[in-house]
């Protein structure tokens, strides 16, 4: 759905695709983009992203524009029932970093917050159950439906640190951008969470854990330990290690993460002590 964006771009532009990386850099609406997803992750049918990579640079590069947004989306869980339980796992993770993101974006709104916590809590529910009963429409569903509310989040709301070391990971090694945020959530969450403790209060409520009595630290290693064993329970179980980063390579994504448009909405103001740390902490 991503090339289909930028295919539009320069069909109805007659330029390069590089030339509107970056926000808002779109100045001709493309042909009419008519989106059916065949996973429930990514929201490129709903969202103002396109997420498209440069092998030349090794990095993958955000083009964030209105005039992206799909005139159609249609959903159809039926096309979900032979996603394999991987593909289903890494691709519902990329579903709820885009909610867990947009709800401690810096860009929340109440209108966001309502689809973003709505999303945690159908994919807390039913994403394990898609994975273990990928046939089961109604699960497929529900798991489509949180993609869904996800990416009306944050599409609006934007999104944060997670993204913007996952386009640089994703980029440099060619890992699956749903793997690349899985591993990171987890790190980004740590680091973050000083800085917007309320909010991942809430988010932590959404994926039913007791908070309200608790200290921020409790609840944030509760959070933290929360999305690993999630993550490993839909099979994304491996280290950046094992995806073939090593420490020598964490400089150059460090500076490609640090550039990317998807920290200006980070609720920590990002510096490469911290995107390193992120990095280090999950090879």
């Amino acid at each position: 759905m991503d090339c289909a964006k930028g295919i539009a771009v320069v069909a109805g532009t007659g330029r390069p695709i590089e030339e509107f990386e970056g926000v808002d850099r779109i100045d001709r609406p493309g042909p009419p983009l008519l989106c059916v997803p065949t996973t429930a992750g990514s929201s490129a049918d709903v969202s103002q992203f396109a997420i498209l990579s440069s092998p030349g640079r090794r990095l993958k590069f955000a083009i964030i524009s209105k005039s992206i947004v799909p005139d159609v989306s249609l959903l159809d869980p039926d096309l979900l029932c032979t996603l394999p339980p991987r593909l289903t796992g890494s691709t519902g993770l990329d579903a709820l970093t885009h909610a867990v993101e947009a709800y401690v974006s810096t860009g929340a709104s109440p209108i966001t917050d309502l689809f973003a916590l709505s999303a945690i809590r159908r994919l807390a529910t039913f994403l394990p159950l898609a994975v273990q009963h990928p046939g089961n429409a109604v699960y497929r569903n529900e798991t489509m439906l949180a993609s869904l509310e996800a990416g009306l989040a944050f599409s609006n709301a934007s999104l944060g640190a997670v993204h913007a070391l996952a386009h640089s990971l994703g980029g440099y090694l060619d890992i699956p951008h749903g793997i690349c945020n899985a591993i990171l959530l987890e790190q980004v969450v740590h680091c973050n969470f000083p800085y917007a403790a309320d909010r991942y209060r809430a988010v932590s409520a959404a994926f039913g854990l007791e908070v309200w009595q608790q200290s921020s630290e409790v609840v944030c290693a509760a959070l933290v330990d929360r999305i690993s064993s999630f993550r490993r329970i839909l099979g994304v179980d491996q280290t950046l290690a094992d995806c073939g980063l090593t420490p020598e390579d964490i400089p150059v994504l460090t500076k490609n993460a640090l550039l990317d448009p998807c920290m200006a909405t980070n609720p920590r103001v990002p510096d490469e002590e911290m995107v390193r740390r992120c990095y280090e902490r999950a090879l």
